[in-house]
Parts: C-alpha cells; structure tokens; sequence
C-alpha cells in the first residue's frame, strides 16, 4: 500500500509518517502544498491520500476538486482543525471520503484509514 501525506508542515508529515510506518505502511509519498499533492496523485497512484486543509499555494480542498475533476477516485481523508469542522461538509462535498480533527491520536489516523479503505472496496 502506498499513502500520500499533504501537509505544508514538515513536522505534522513527519508525525504521519512515524505513525504509518509503524502501523506497517511501507511506501509513504509526501507533498507539501496542494499542487504538489495534484501532480504526485497522479504521477505516484497512492491508494489513499491524508490531506492537509490549511496549506499555501493551493488549499487541501482545492486540491480534492482538481483530483475529483480529473476522473481520479483515490479515496481521500481531509485532515482539518478544531476550528475547521463547520467546514467538513464542504469537503465531503467535494470529494473527500473522510476526515480526522487535528490533534489527533494514532490510533485514530490508522481507523480513519482501515474505514476509508473498507468503504471504497465495497
């Protein structure tokens, strides 16, 4: 399996990589803006995606439309602050598959991930 993790934050990518190769995830792919992220979906063909929603250049929702638009259905998992939950719906509406709240526990990410792979495989 491989995740791409979007985050403009070298210290929160470091956090998710920690957390996915400890959880046995092998191949993680990073991108630190959403036009990174775009060009790595398709260049890297993740299997799922954790994505930041506050980042510059392009926003993490921004992101997900381009994805969205260009016919790519990698399952995606927004990945937002406290103060961003109103905001959740939109990204949902967008094409995200699912989002974690920012601080979150580990164990946390790896059930986002388990549901999200198991809802886009039924």
């Amino acid at each position: 399996m491989k995740i791409l993790v979007v985050d403009d934050s070298a210290l929160m990518r470091h956090v998710l990589v920690t957390i996915l190769n400890e959880a046995g995830v092998e191949s993680v792919v990073q991108a630190t803006d959403g036009y990174e992220a775009v060009q790595k979906v398709e260049e890297e063909a993740p299997d799922l995606v954790l994505m930041d929603w506050v980042m510059p250049n392009m926003t993490g929702i921004d992101a997900v439309e381009k994805i969205r638009a260009s016919g790519n259905n990698v399952p995606i998992i927004m990945c937002t602050t406290e103060g961003e939950q109103n905001r959740i719906v939109d990204a949902i509406k967008a094409g995200a598959n699912n989002f974690v709240v920012k601080p979150f526990d580990p164990k946390v990410i790896m059930e986002k991930v388990k549901e999200t792979l198991a809802k886009v495989s039924l």
